[in-house]
C-alpha cells in the first residue's frame, strides 16, 4: 500500500504550531533551519540522553513531551523510526516526516519494514520514508534537515517532487518564482501526491501546483485531485520522468509498437487536466506564468522587440508549436503605426527600432496600441545588461513602459529575456510585484506560454471521467482468429465484411460465388498474427478458379480460409488498437493504418472511456485527416463512420477490460460519406481461462 493511508486533515503537519525533532545531526539541521526561516511556533527535541540540544530543552522520549505535537520528524534509523512513530501515533501527533531510507526502495526486506512503518503509524499521517520532508514559506515552518534557498513569501506556487535533492535544487532557483510550498514525498508509503494536492488545495493562497513525478501508483486517485484542483481553480503542471513498463510479456499488435512506453500516461495526465512539460526550466518558467496570469484562454501571442533579429528570432520559434503570431487588423495597425515613426514596418512580431529607445512616453503608447488588440500574451524581448559593467537606465524605461501600458490596458503581458542570465532575480521580482511575468529564455518562455494555454484549453473542457478498470485476470494468453476476432468485435456494432470460412478450395470457391466478386481470401487460425509477414493472404481474386488457385497456395497454413467481399471504394485506411499500461490500464489509439501503420507512427491515444466527441477530435487531429475532408477532389470519408467503428471497439474493450490484453483492427477501410466504414482484419490477444470463446 502506498500513498492511500492518509486522505484526512493534513493541517496539523503542514501548519504545525509544535514541532518534535529527533535524531542527530539531521534533526540539529532542522532546528537551525527552523530558527532561520523564522518559526515562533515550539520545538521540542527528542533525545535520550541529552538535556539540551542546540540551546534548548530535550526531553527523553515522546511520552515525556508536554503535549502532543503537531508534527515531527524524525531523523533516526529506520528500525528506530518505526518505534518513534508507534509513539507518536500514540501520543496523538498531528503527523511526521520519515527520513530515513533502506524502505521498500531497496527490496524485499525494505518493503516489510514499510508495511510495519505504516501499521505502526495507524491513522497518523507520515511524509516519507526516505525523503526530506517540507517547507512551508508562507507560515514559515519546515521539516527539511539540509540548508534551502527561498524565503517566506505571501502567496504562490507548490511544488511536489519525489526527489529530496531535486527539491532542494528548486528552492536555489533566481527566476523570482514565489514558492510557497515545497514537498519531498519520497516513498509515499501514507501520502501520496494524489493526498497532498487535495491538502494543499484547502490553502488559498496556493496559486498553481508543479508536479516532479517519478511514478504513479493510482491513476484515479490522481485524476479525482486533478478534478478538486480544477473545482478550486488551481492549475496543475507535470514533469513525468521515466518511462513505464510494458504492460505484457508479449506484444503482437501494430498497437503495442504504435503507442510507445510513454504515450497513455501523457494521454492520462491531458485527460485529467494536467498539463505535461518536458524539463525542470519549462516547469518553472510555466508555474510562474500561472502564478502571474493563471491558465491562458487563447494560443495568439504578441511578440515587441528594438531588432529585427529578435523578432526573427521568435517568428522562428514558435514553428510547431501550438501558438500563432495572430496578424493585426488594419484598425489595429494604424493604431499602433501612430506610435512610431513612419520608417517602421508594423507587423507582428513586431521590431519597433530603436528610434525611440529609452523614452519612456513613447514606449508606452507603442506598447499600449500593441496590447489593445487583446492577445492572450504580449511579450517584450529584453535583456537585462549586467550591473558590474554597465548602466541599465535605458531598459528600465522599456520596463516601466511595459507595466504602465500593461495596467492601462489590462493586457496580460511577460518579459522574455533571450538568455537566462540577463534576468537578474531582482529585476524578476520587480516585474511579478508589478503583474509581469518574466519567462527566461525563448524556447522555455514559448513553451511556458503553451502550457499555461493548455492549462486555460483542460478548464474549459467538461470534466472528463477517469474509470478504475479490474486488474487483469492471470494466466496463459491466446491469440483468437481474425474469424472469432471479428465476430466478437461485430456483435458491439463494428462493420465487417461479408465473409465465410471454408476448409477446401471447391468450398472457397463456391463462397465466393456465393459473395461476390472480387474477394479476399486469407489463412486462418489462432495464433495467426499478420497475415501479410507469413504469405497468408490474397487480394481482388476476381473469379472462381482464382480463389481455388489462391485456396491451394494459402491450405496448410492456417487452420481454415476465410473468404471476404472486397472493399472497392475506400477513402483511407486507419487503424484501431487497445492496449494496457501498468498504471492506467486498457487505452484506445486511432491512426493511419494499413501496413505502413508503423512507418507513418500517426495516431492518438485516448483515455477509455471515450466520448464520441473525443474520438471525432482525435480522428480531426490525424496528419492524414485531410483525406478524409476529400483531398484534391476525392469524395469525402465517413467520419462519423470512423467514430461508431471506435466506439464499438471500445464498447467491447470495456466488457472484457479484465481479460483484454491487446487488440487491432488494422486496416479499417473509410469509404466515401454516408457509406460506412468496414474492419478488413482484425486480432485479439486475451487471457484466463474463463475468457471469451
Amino acid at each position: 500500500m502506498r500513498g492511500d493511508q492518509a486522505s484526512g486533515d493534513l493541517s496539523r503537519l503542514l501548519r504545525p504550531r509544535s514541532i518534535a525533532v529527533l535524531g542527530g545531526k539531521p534533526a540539529a539541521e532542522v532546528i537551525r533551519q527552523l530558527r532561520r526561516i523564522g518559526y515562533d511556533g515550539q520545538i521540542w527535541p527528542i533525545h535520550p540522553r541529552l538535556d539540551e540540544v542546540a540551546d534548548l530543552r530535550a526531553y527523553p522520549s515522546v511520552a515525556a513531551l508536554p503535549a502532543a505535537p503537531d508534527a515531527a520528524f524524525i531523523g533516526v534509523n529506520r528500525h528506530a523510526a518505526i518505534e518513534m512513530i508507534e509513539a507518536l501515533a500514540a501520543r496523538g501527533a498531528g503527523g511526521a516526516v520519515v527520513y530515513a531510507s533502506g524502505f521498500s526502495e531497496t527490496g524485499t526486506t525494505g518493503e516489510d519494514l514499510q508495511a510495519r512503518l505504516i501499521a505502526a503509524a495507524g491513522a497518523m499521517p507520515f511524509i516519507g520514508p526516505n525523503c526530506y520532508g517540507f517547507i512551508n514559506y508562507l507560515d514559515g515552518t519546515l521539516l527539511w534537515p539540509d540548508q534551502h534557498g527561498g524565503r517566506r513569501v505571501e502567496r504562490g506556487v507548490a511544488i511536489l517532487t519525489q526527489s529530496g535533492n531535486i527539491g532542494c535544487n528548486l528552492t536555489m532557483q533566481r527566476r523570482g518564482l514565489p514558492i510557497a510550498y515545497l514537498l519531498t514525498l519520497g516513498n509515499q508509503a501514507a501520502i501520496g501526491i494524489p493526498a497532498m494536492i487535495e491538502a494543499l488545495l484547502a490553502d488559498e493562497r496556493v496559486t498553481a501546483i508543479g508536479l516532479h513525478i517519478e511514478g504513479i501508483d493510482d491513476a484515479a486517485a490522481l485524476a479525482r485531485a486533478a478534478a478538486a484542483a480544477r473545482q478550486r481553480g488551481v492549475p496543475i503542471v507535470a514533469l513525468k520522468t521515466g518511462k513505464t513498463a510494458a504492460g505484457a510479456d508479449l506484444t503482437l499488435s501494430h498497437t503495442a509498437s504504435l503507442a510507445g512506453a510513454d504515450a497513455a500516461m501523457d494521454a492520462f495526465l491531458r485527460r485529467a487536466g494536467i498539463v505535461r512539460v518536458t524539463s525542470i526550466p519549462v516547469l518553472l518558467e510555466s508555474l510562474k506564468l500561472l502564478h502571474v496570469h493563471g491558465p491562458l484562454p487563447a494560443r495568439d501571442i504578441a511578440s515587441l522587440s528594438c531588432s529585427g533579429g529578435e523578432a526573427a528570432l521568435l517568428a522562428d520559434a514558435v514553428t510547431g508549436r501550438r501558438l500563432a503570431f495572430r496578424a493585426l487588423t488594419p484598425a489595429q495597425a494604424t493604431q499602433v503605426a501612430a506610435t512610431l515613426p513612419k520608417l517602421v514596418t508594423v507587423s507582428n512580431p513586431l521590431d519597433y527600432h530603436t528610434f525611440t529607445w529609452g523614452n519612456e512616453a513613447a514606449l508606452t503608447e507603442t506598447f499600449a496600441a500593441m496590447m489593445a488588440a487583446d492577445y492572450a500574451m504580449t511579450m517584450l524581448v529584453l535583456d537585462f545588461p549586467r550591473l558590474d559593467r554597465c548602466d541599465d537606465a535605458d531598459w528600465r524605461a522599456s520596463e516601466r513602459a511595459l507595466i504602465a501600458a500593461a495596467q492601462r490596458s489590462g493586457a496580460r503581458a511577460a518579459i522574455v529575456a533571450t538568455l537566462p542570465e540577463a534576468m537578474p532575480e531582482e529585476r524578476a521580482e520587480t516585474l511579478l510585484a508589478a503583474g509581469i511575468v518574466p519567462l527566461l529564455g525563448v524556447d522555455d518562455a514559448l513553451a511556458a506560454i503553451e502550457a499555461a494555454s493548455d492549462a486555460g484549453a483542460a478548464a474549459s473542457r467538461p470534466q472528463a471521467t477517469i474509470t478504475p478498470f479490474a486488474r487483469l485476470v492471470g494466466g496463459a494468453s491466446r491469440v483468437l482468429s481474425e474469424w472469432d476476432s471479428k465476430r466478437l468485435l461485430a456483435s458491439h456494432g463494428l462493420g465487417v465484411p461479408e465473409g465465410r470460412l471454408a476448409r477446401s478450395a471447391d468450398e472457397a470457391a463456391a463462397a465466393a460465388v456465393a459473395i461476390g466478386f472480387p474477394v479476399a481470401l486469407k489463412a486462418v487460425g489462432t495464433g495467426i498474427a499478420h497475415k501479410t509477414e507469413i504469405g497468408g493472404i490474397r487480394l481482388d481474386l476476381g473469379d472462381a478458379e482464382a480463389v481455388r488457385h489462391a485456396a491451394r497456395e494459402l491450405q496448410g497454413i492456417g487452420d481454415a480460409l476465410l473468404v471476404e467481399r472486397m472493399v472497392t471504394d475506400a477513402v483511407a485506411e486507419l487503424i484501431i488498437g487497445v492496449n494496457r499500461d501498468p498504471v492506467v490500464g486498457p487505452y484506445l489509439l486511432v491512426g493511419a493504418g494499413g501496413v505502413n501503420a508503423e512507418l507513418l507512427g500517426d495516431t492518438r491515444i485516448l483515455i477509455m472511456p471515450a466520448t464520441r466527441d473525443e474520438i471525432t477530435e482525435a480522428i480531426l487531429s490525424l496528419m492524414m485527416a485531410p483525406l478524409l475532408a476529400g483531398y484534391r477532389g476525392r469524395p469525402k470519408g465517413d467520419v462519423a463512420a470512423i467514430a461508431d467503428a471506435v466506439l464499438a471497439v471500445q464498447s467491447f474493450a470495456v466488457a472484457q477490460a479484465d481479460h483484454l490484453l491487446e487488440l487491432d483492427v488494422n486496416p479499417l477501410m473509410v469509404r466515401p460519406e454516408g457509406c460506412g466504414a468496414v474492419a478488413v482484419d482484425a486480432l485479439i490477444r486475451i487471457t484466463g481461462e474463463d475468457a471469451i470463446d
